[in-house]
């Protein structure tokens, strides 16, 4: 998004400049929500999870970032992201129609500003167990980050 000031956040390269920007605008909506986030959440699989969405009842949502039509075409590995939450969402940006996006899930429409619900995601509520599990993993990576910030030559171990 041209002209539009570099997001603060850290990236590793994985992400577009128009993911971050939509990463950004939901992570602000989620906020304004009273839901605490974190981005790049490893999950039990091995996958990154884009967004882990955290409310204060526990409700764990996923938003998987798809910043273009090729990048939905090419990921299928979304599926396996429903058994790691209560309710998942995609999150676009204007320029990715919003008729080709799966119905089974919620979609956010973001930019590097803010977003807007577009579809509420079913919720389908997941394992004691595995809430048990992501909740941990969201704690560990969210302290280890903070840490980071006050002490960056802290090692980073795969948060």
């Amino acid at each position: 998004m041209p002209g539009l000031p570099k997001p603060f956040s850290p990236r590793d390269g994985r992400q577009s400049e128009t993911a971050v920007f939509v990463a950004r605008g939901t992570r602000r909506l989620l906020r304004r929500l009273n839901f605490s986030t974190v981005t790049e959440l490893p999950l039990l699989t091995g996958r990154r999870a884009d967004i882990v969405a955290l409310a204060m009842d526990a409700t764990i949502s996923i938003v998987e970032i798809k910043s273009s039509v090729a990048d939905l075409r090419a990921d299928a590995k979304w599926r396996d992201y429903r058994a790691h939450c209560d309710r998942l969402f995609f999150a676009i940006p204007e320029t990715v129609p919003i008729q080709i996006m799966p119905e089974d899930a919620g979609l956010i429409l973001a930019d590097a500003f803010g977003a807007e619900i577009l579809r509420q995601a079913p919720e389908h509520r997941m394992a004691a167990a595995t809430r048990r599990a992501v909740l941990m993993r969201f704690a560990h990576a969210a302290a280890h980050r903070l840490h980071r910030l006050s002490d960056p030559e802290v090692i980073a171990q795969g948060d």
